[in-house]
């Protein structure tokens, strides 16, 4: 049966006129499913029987429940989420007065950055705008009937490049800030990507904020650990953000986990290292006359790099706050980025989406 979640207005005014209730019926249903969210149509009260029951013969809501919940020592809690005969995860981080989701958009992951356990899986489908909608509302009503912080930030962060579904990421951005839907501000929610030429459509058609997989500023040693820098360079991606204006709410920044250089003990398998004086200089070129800032992340090594013996020795702190603070004392603003859920494989590049 088709799914109503993930509809827009105009879409579900054509539903409802499919059943044979009037046009207006779809504002009804949007608000039944992304004000309300529920999830039965016997709760559409204001919807006749007749009705409900029409709806009920040729659709359904869509919502369906984690499979499993893990918990991290620091609050951090990583869902799996059955789609189809696969799976895959968001997840929950708490942090004083707010609470963030990390939503995934495709199950694994096209890209292949050698330095992200969700690139080991390969890519295996697309996400549904419904899929990534009931990440958002299932995980919002099981910290509110739980007593816990209901969600008031979602990074499109998770499994998969949200640019290369780009269809269903934007069908889910307008239901999650439109007024008909959740009404969010764009300001609450940031999508990521390694730079692809889809991202100028990202651009020009939402207000969300843009977060870029960086890692390295020098284009041929970026290419060495993400493929992607071979079909759209860092440079261009620079060039193309620079067309648009930064200087006012929206927001772009610069995602660079820190590591050192490593030989590696197999042929192909070794690191370039992007925490020196040179890689700092290099950014700080790349980012010139760019209002943005850079968030540095702590690398975090999985079982699947231990597996493949892919060595990426992470930075130290002392060399992260080092760089950090030559490039904030530079006019570049950095941050180090505390890690979240790592005992519990849900810090970032580490969620692999495994049943058991």
């Amino acid at each position: 049966m088709e799914l109503l979640l993930g509809k827009t207005l105009e879409q579900l005014q054509e539903v409802a006129l499919s059943v044979g209730l009037q046009k207006f019926a779809g504002k009804q249903l949007a608000e039944w499913l992304y004000v309300r969210r529920v999830k039965s149509f016997d709760e559409m009260t204001n919807i006749s029987l007749k009705g409900r029951d029409a709806l009920k013969a040729r659709y359904t809501i869509g919502r369906h429940q984690p499979v499993r919940e893990a918990v991290s020592v620091d609050g951090t809690r990583k869902y799996l989420f059955a789609v189809g005969e696969k799976f895959v995860e968001s997840v929950y981080i708490p942090e004083d007065d707010r609470a963030t989701l990390c939503v995934s958009t495709q199950i694994g992951c096209k890209m292949g950055c050698r330095f992200c356990m969700t690139g080991t899986l390969g890519f295996h489908g697309q996400l549904t705008a419904a899929d990534i909608l009931n990440q958002i509302f299932e995980i919002d009503q099981l910290a509110i009937a739980d007593n816990r912080l209901p969600l008031s930030n979602v990074v499109f962060m998770g499994e998969g490049e949200p640019m290369d579904n780009l269809d269903n990421v934007l069908r889910a951005l307008e239901i999650m800030t439109a007024s008909y839907g959740c009404a969010w501000s764009p300001k609450r929610i940031t999508v990521s990507t390694v730079g692809i030429p889809a991202m100028k459509r990202f651009l020009d058609e939402s207000e969300c904020h843009l977060a870029v997989s960086l890692h390295n500023a020098i284009p041929a040693e970026r290419a060495q650990i993400m493929p992607a820098e071979k079909m759209f360079s860092i440079t261009d991606v620079i060039a193309l953000l620079k067309q648009y204006d930064w200087s006012h709410q929206r927001r772009v920044s610069f995602e660079y986990i820190c590591w050192h250089k490593s030989s590696g003990s197999i042929p192909g398998n070794a690191v370039q290292g992007n925490d020196t004086i040179i890689h700092a200089k290099e950014l700080l070129r790349l980012l010139r006359g760019l209002n943005c800032r850079v968030n540095l992340i702590r690398f975090h090594e999985g079982v699947e790099d231990i597996k493949s013996n892919r060595h990426f020795p992470g930075s130290d702190e002392q060399q992260m706050e080092w760089f950090r603070d030559y490039l904030t004392n530079n006019n570049l603003t950095t941050t180090i980025r505390r890690s979240r859920g790592e005992d519990i494989l849900a810090a970032c590049g580490m969620l692999v989406a495994q049943e058991s």
